[in-house]
């Protein structure tokens, strides 16, 4: 009989596959010292496939159901409908019957019980099923037990459960359902408590929920319940709502709304010291279980029963402190147009790269900001500089600042800080740019011609040894020079140029095809690589139809395929090591996957003439020449005329001659880790050969410290590699926050804008212009279908973007600043563009026509 039917008391922690996530959970709750938990009992998965063991009908239709994809939503719907009638009348085993009539007459048949599906995939830290099955409450007599135990094995396969696992990929057959029946109290007040704020992920905050009656009435909508806030035992926040009605048990089974008098309507459901009490209870709970809770409660005749208890899947989770002290995370991935998640091998080069002291949660970079923002000498000065490339960050940071005694004051040791002497932004001579990149490019063949001998521990070593290099190149104080001399100059030309002739963001337009941008320089080099193809038809009839990547060697045998492939590898051999994302090693590049670009060149046959690239670069290098010489036209008719124009002179000479490389220390390290990961690729291939890896790629779920372990050890990770998978999996789900303190709060920042006409999206103006449009909605690189003319809206660009930025003809992007890539990129090539537009890609809708105000900085839905 036990392993059909477990009471609450008998369920073990080892039983999920037995109880499900929902019926474990409740066994576990039962345990703890002090928790009122409701009687119950579960109807095991055991139950279940008795039941279904013999079925042929089921089993067929289930094989039918396991063959479609989240697409086919109409034969979901026929094949989960069939499946569910064949639940609702399949016969319960005699022994599953006997076990249930047991547990009813131990806790009393007359009672009303709820009755609730616990599927084993349910509840569990990294997929939450709730509401994917169903429950059902007040059902009274055996009879009715055993029908709704029925029902409750049909909800298995409602249209969204089916949905939800494909989504997941959880396989039909491997997930089984128990069934809860749990007593049921009659309670004067339920609700939901949560020990982490759901809406800001503040884990010092218990949020709850209540009102009256049964919590039905608030958990599909009926009732708006009274809301409180608890922190440290107080009470911090309260808002008691209007609750006309409440949800009720009915004699003789089942649930009816009831109205609430008027004089209860207004008055809180519970007193200050029950949602004080209840915090605390959630408080044990959390504890016990050792992560953030979900739980629903009920409040009967003064005592406080829990009848569930569930992870809450959706908090982000917090970066490791080890002091204990209150600390501030920026992300890295806003800064670095990477927002993604990162898998550990690529966290791992990232992390060996810098100098800075960052932390890793959710797959993703932060950088502990809380030393800045403690010292009263940086804090002012670290948050204006962010604000001039970020304000929704600068709006975090002043948050926090304001709040008292959340960031202690680190009073500077010694003297009050002396102001830093403004350093002279002119670099003396524009040549340092060219020697940088020819010292970094030389570097990198020599790292090309050494690493080729290298394998086993010795090439891990060579690699670590390399990564001093690569640090002292990106790292230079010269690089450096070069990169704030430009930016100094651009802030300059933009605050003076607004003061003196009232017009903003002029450093814009001045920007436009420098010379010695890498990346805008790719984006026109594609286009050449279109020039070559445009005369073969033959070529371009083949294009389309390529599929595997090793289409290069099959490209000779077309008429003009040597032409072609001979173009397409010269392009690569200077960029193929980009791609979506580039920051993280373990992502495919250009390289490996060539026909990412395919559909680049195509568009840029259909859409532009022969030597467009060179037109389009000169077009710029006029309109930014003219733009200075009208400039210092209007100075010279100034006061002080003279030395106006000869400060503003030098300024766009600096723009002209520095700006372009902002773009290339990223590119040298990009380049270097492309060498680096070949050279792995192929000491992991050996590994698969000798059965310690089980496919060359598991590289990419290790640290690099793991896989200098691995290489030395000939040890198979497997384990560790199947769980690793599992996080990044969970991780990609997760959206990254801008800033998170210690707590794990997400502080939003917001744009303080007056100026906005009615309607409009605010964000951060990066590139000046005023431009009309179709919006395109593109989330990945891949799937991007844009024509001449289109606006690009998206979450990020990075570097393998700038190819696409040829055919459009203004941005909108959900995370960026003034210096990141898109920006930089945006005022060479003359696009009007807008970043950091929260949620962006959710508010315009593909194919609507958009205005984007670059200058001022906001979107117009038209």
């Amino acid at each position: 009989m036990n392993s059909l039917v477990l009471s609450f008391q008998e369920m073990e922690q080892s039983e999920l596959s037995l109880v499900g996530g929902k019926g474990l959970n409740l066994g576990l709750l039962s345990k703890i010292q002090g928790i009122q938990v409701p009687d119950g009992f579960s109807v095991t998965t055991v139950g279940f496939r008795r039941a279904v063991e013999q079925n042929e009908t089921y089993h067929t239709l289930l094989a039918m159901l396991s063959k479609l994809k989240p697409e086919d939503r109409n034969q979901i719907g026929e094949v989960s409908k069939e499946i569910r009638d064949v639940l609702l009348n399949v016969t319960i085993p005699s022994d599953v019957v006997e076990a249930v009539t047991h547990y009813l007459s131990r806790f009393g048949e007359e009672h009303a019980y709820a009755v609730r599906s616990s599927a084993t995939a349910e509840d569990l830290p990294h997929a939450s099923f709730a509401g994917q099955q169903d429950s059902y409450l007040h059902v009274i007599g055996k009879d009715s037990v055993l029908e709704h135990i029925r029902k409750c094995w049909a909800s298995l396969f409602t249209d969204r459960a089916v949905i939800y696992r494909m989504q997941n990929g959880f396989d039909h057959s491997e997930v089984h359902i128990s069934v809860i029946v749990q007593k049921m109290v009659s309670p004067q007040v339920s609700g939901i408590l949560f020990t982490a704020d759901p809406v800001s992920s503040n884990r010092k905050v218990v949020s709850i929920d209540a009102g009256y009656g049964l919590g039905e009435a608030f958990v599909s909508g009926l009732v708006t319940p009274d809301s409180y806030k608890v922190q440290d035992g107080i009470i911090i926040d309260k808002k008691i709502a209007t609750k006309k009605l409440a949800i009720y048990g009915v004699n003789g089974g089942g649930t009816g709304t009831q109205p609430i008098p008027p004089d209860q309507q207004q008055a809180a459901a519970l007193t200050d010291e029950q949602v004080i009490q209840l915090s605390r209870i959630g408080r044990k709970i959390e504890a016990h279980f050792g992560c953030p809770q979900d739980i629903e409660w009920c409040l009967e005749d003064g005592t406080f029963y829990i009848v569930q208890s569930r992870p809450i899947t959706t908090l982000y989770p917090i970066p490791e402190a080890v002091d204990g002290e209150n600390r501030v995370y920026l992300s890295v991935g806003h800064q670095q147009m990477m927002t993604d998640a990162m898998k550990p091998l690529g966290l791992s080069f990232f992390l060996l790269t810098t100098p800075a002291p960052m932390k890793v949660a959710g797959g993703r970079l932060f950088v502990d900001c809380t030393p800045r923002l403690a010292s009263p000498a940086s804090r002012k000065s670290f948050i204006k500089l962010m604000g001039k490339s970020e304000p929704l960050i600068k709006d975090a940071f002043t948050k926090i600042v304001e709040r008292e005694g959340f960031i202690k004051t680190v009073e500077d040791e010694g003297k009050p800080a002396q102001a830093k002497a403004k350093v002279d932004p002119m670099v003396p001579d524009p040549a340092i740019v060219a020697e940088l990149i020819k010292k970094s490019e030389a570097s990198i063949e020599q790292l090309k011609q050494t690493i080729h001998s290298k394998t086993g521990s010795e090439l891990i070593g060579f690699i670590l040894e390399d990564m001093k290099e690569l640090k002292r190149i990106l790292f230079d104080p010269q690089s450096s020079r070069v990169i704030m001399a430009a930016m100094d100059a651009l802030f300059w030309i933009n605050d003076h140029m607004y003061k003196w002739l009232g017009e903003k963001n002029v450093a814009d337009k001045l920007s436009q095809s420098v010379p010695n941008n890498i990346t805008s320089e790719m984006g026109l080099a594609l286009m050449d690589v279109a020039d070559v193809i445009r005369p073969h038809q033959a070529v371009i009839d083949y294009l389309p139809q390529v599929k595997g990547d090793h289409f290069l060697d099959e490209l000779v045998k077309v008429e003009g395929g040597r032409e072609a492939r001979e173009a397409i590898e010269d392009f690569l051999s200077k960029y193929g090591m980009r791609c979506s994302g580039e920051i993280d090693i373990s992502r495919v590049r250009w390289s490996e996957k060539p026909t990412a670009i395919v559909p680049m060149i195509l568009r840029n046959i259909q859409q532009f003439e022969p030597q467009e690239s060179k037109r389009k670069f000169e077009q710029g290098r006029l309109e930014a020449i003219e733009k200075e010489r009208e400039l210092l036209e209007r100075l010279s008719s100034l006061p002080d005329g003279e030395q106006k124009v000869k400060e503003t002179k030098r300024r766009i000479n600096i723009i002209r001659h520095f700006t372009g490389y902002r773009e290339y220390p990223k590119y040298g390290m990009i380049h270097r880790y492309f060498v680096y990961k070949q050279a792995l690729l192929n000491e992991a291939e050996r590994l698969a050969e000798m059965n310690i890896l089980k496919e060359k790629e598991d590289i990419f779920y290790l640290t690099f410290e793991e896989l200098q372990d691995l290489v030395k050890t000939n040890k198979s990770k497997d384990d560790l590699i199947r769980k690793r998978k599992e996080e990044y999996d969970y991780n990609e789900k997760l959206t990254a926050p801008r800033v998170i303190t210690s707590d794990g709060e997400i502080i939003t920042g917001e744009y303080k804008r007056e100026d906005l006409p009615a309607g409009a999206i605010a964000g951060l103006a990066v590139s000046s212009g005023v431009i009309e449009g179709r919006a395109r909605v593109i989330v990945n690189m891949e799937n991007a279908d844009l024509e001449e003319g289109d606006i690009l809206v998206t979450p990020y660009t990075d570097p393998s973007w700038t190819p696409l930025f040829v055919s459009i003809k203004g941005l909108v992007t959900e995370v960026g600043g003034l210096m990141t890539h898109g920006a930089v990129i945006a005022r060479e090539y003359g696009l009007p563009a807008v970043v950091g537009v929260e949620r962006a890609t959710e508010r315009i809708q593909d194919g609507q026509r958009i205005r984007v105000h670059g200058t001022e900085g906001y979107v117009e839905i038209l």
